[in-house]
C-alpha cells in the first residue's frame, strides 16, 4: 500500500474531520513508529505504527462514497446541530455509517443540492475558490431587478472588506413584485447571495441551489438521496459553461483595477 498524509489516514480512522486531524497533528499528538510527525509527513499503515495521544490507529480500507441529497428548507448543513438547536441536520436524512463532509453547505433558510462525501480531497478541490468549480442558483428576490443592478452583482460587491469574485447571472422571470435569478457562482462565502441581495435592495424570497459543476437536481424530491456513479461524479466535476462568462468578467475587472 502506497504511503499516505497521516491526516488523511486518521479521517479514515474517524479520529475526525481532515481539519482536525491536521490540528491534532499540529499538537504533536501523533507519533509515526516512535517519532512525533509534522503536518504533511506520511505513512503506511500496513507498515508503520500510527499513534495518536498513546493510542494505535487502523486506517479503513477507503471506498470513496458521494452522496447528492435534495435540502429542504428548515435543515442544518451539518453533521451535528449546536447545543440547543433543535432543527434536523442533513446528516440524519443520509442513512450512511462513517464521517461525511458536506460539500457546499447551505443555510437552515435555503434548499437544494448538496453532496455528501467521505473524500476529503475532492472536497476541498470542489470547496476551494481557487479551482473555479462552479454552483449554480436558483433565487427568487423581492421587487424588479435591473440590468444595471445585474451587471453590478456581476462584477462583485465589497462584503467583508474584500470584493466578491465575478459571477454570472440571467434573469429567468421578472415583475413589479419579483423577480428570479439564475446565478453562477465560483465561491461561497457565509450567506453571500442573501446579504448580496440585500445590500442591492433585493431581499431573497426563495434561494435554491441546482447544480454543483454540471450535476443537477433533476426530478429528486426535497429529502431524498442517492449514490451517484462513476459517470455523475465526473458531471459533476464540469464546470458550468457560464465559467467562460465568468473569467471574462474577471479579466475585465483587472484591466479597470490597472487602468
Amino acid at each position: 500500500m502506497p504511503k499516505e498524509r497521516v491526516q488523511k489516514l486518521m479521517a479514515q480512522a474517524d479520529i475526525g474531520s481532515r481539519r482536525k486531524c491536521e490540528k491534532i497533528i499540529e499538537q504533536g499528538r501523533v507519533r509515526v513508529n516512535g517519532k512525533v510527525i509534522k503536518l504533511g509527513d506520511k505513512a503506511d499503515p500496513e507498515k508503520d505504527t500510527i499513534l495518536v495521544d498513546g493510542e494505535r490507529i487502523h486506517a479503513n480500507h477507503f471506498e470513496p462514497i458521494y452522496i447528492v441529497v435534495n435540502k429542504p428548507k428548515g435543515v442544518l448543513s451539518t453533521n451535528k446541530a449546536t447545543d440547543g438547536d433543535n432543527r434536523p441536520t442533513i446528516r440524519e436524512l443520509i442513512e450512511v455509517p462513517g464521517h461525511l463532509f458536506t460539500i457546499g453547505r447551505l443555510d437552515a433558510d435555503s434548499e437544494g443540492l448538496m453532496i455528501l462525501t467521505n473524500d476529503g480531497d475532492l472536497t476541498n478541490k470542489l470547496s476551494h475558490p481557487r479551482y473555479e468549480h462552479t454552483k449554480t442558483y436558483k433565487v427568487t428576490v423581492l421587487g424588479r431587478v435591473s440590468k444595471a443592478t445585474v451587471e453590478k452583482w456581476e462584477q462583485g460587491i465589497w462584503l467583508d472588506n474584500s470584493r466578491t469574485a465575478a459571477c454570472a447571472i440571467e434573469i429567468l422571470e421578472s415583475s413589479k413584485k419579483s423577480t428570479t435569478l439564475r446565478i453562477v457562482m465560483t465561491e461561497g462565502r457565509k450567506r453571500q447571495i442573501r446579504r448580496i441581495a440585500d445590500i442591492l435592495g433585493h431581499p431573497v424570497i426563495r434561494l435554491v441551489r441546482t447544480h454543483i459543476g454540471q450535476l443537477g437536481l433533476g426530478t429528486l424530491r426535497k429529502g431524498a438521496w442517492y449514490q451517484l456513479d462513476d459517470f455523475e461524479v465526473e458531471v459533476m466535476m464540469m464546470r458550468a459553461e457560464e465559467i467562460k462568462d465568468i473569467r471574462r468578467k474577471r479579466r475585465e475587472r483587472k484591466r479597470k483595477q490597472t487602468s
